[in-house]
């Protein structure tokens, strides 16, 4: 099943999609259908089934969760280690570290507050000369982790930020519309095998393409299981938060985005994020 979230009757209301279109949910927010279900052990499939409209709307999709966390890990993908080992200059190879180490590196991205959907800019910080996406599957979870489905995620950084210090994660990472989601989410029984989606990134300035790059989820060195069960150690994530699982996809200072800019992320089964990029104060 295909759910998230439209506008419809001035409200944000849940809806599943199907056929072009979108059956809207009556009075819940995806949110609302969440702790709904979880309240009455209903899997979200099958309440989202009976509550649902017949009819369908021909309403675009809008960020298909306002998620009460976010978090984020780094270094999933070998790729994304050795891009931040020669970026930061570190002999010792720091990032290929944690890419090999059992814990994995996982960071506190924002919430619902510094994300936005599909069609909606993207922030450049004006402190920063190299934003570049970072194109992610993302877990929506339920409560105790539960994977309620797959959403694509851009966890847009301010890599010259990071650059200067590792310490300076944070600044590089969370900040006014630094994660993109949607444009909908795909739920476990029709995502198939989550170990075998093709990820694909463009950026387009005017009518030209400066960056395109691919990388499939084959490539993830750890588990989703793993991820989530880091994540949740000491910390109990609410339901209704999202984790980004990292990136494979690494958009070098060449290709740094511009206020205008148009990053696309495409992830097989779950369909295209598109936002365009600008400044944000």
């Amino acid at each position: 099943m295909k759910i998230g979230q439209i506008r419809w009757n001035n409200e944000i209301t849940a809806a599943v999609f199907e056929d072009g279109g979108a059956r809207p949910i009556p009075e819940y927010t995806l949110q609302g259908l969440i702790e709904r279900s979880e309240r009455e052990d209903t899997p979200l499939e099958k309440l989202a089934s009976l509550h649902a409209l017949r009819h369908l709307e021909q309403i675009p999709p809008i960020i298909p969760i306002h998620p009460r966390e976010v978090w984020a890990c780094g270094c999933t993908y070998e790729t994304s280690a050795s891009f931040r080992d020669a970026e930061h200059g570190t002999r010792e190879g720091f990032y290929a570290h944690v890419y090999r180490e059992a814990r994995p590196e996982i960071f506190f991205k924002g919430a619902a507050r510094v994300c936005v959907g599909p069609n909606k800019p993207i922030g450049i910080r004006p402190d920063s000369k190299f934003t570049a996406p970072e194109p992610e599957l993302a877990v929506v979870l339920g409560v105790k982790g539960k994977i309620l489905g797959f959403t694509a995620a851009n966890d847009v950084s301010a890599w010259d930020i990071e650059r200067e210090n590792p310490l300076y994660l944070p600044q590089s990472k969370v900040y006014t519309a630094c994660c993109a989601l949607g444009p909908v989410i795909v739920t476990p029984d029709e995502i198939g095998d989550p170990y075998n989606l093709v990820i694909t990134c463009t950026i387009r300035r005017a009518d030209q393409t400066i960056f395109s790059g691919s990388a499939s989820t084959a490539q993830l060195h750890r588990k989703f299981e793993t991820l989530i069960e880091y994540l949740y150690r000491a910390n109990p994530v609410p339901s209704g938060s999202v984790l980004c699982t990292g990136t494979g996809i690494i958009v070098k200072e060449d290709a740094a985005l511009r206020p205008g800019d148009v990053c696309s992320i495409a992830i097989s089964g779950i369909g295209v994020l598109s936002n365009p990029a600008a400044m944000v104060a």
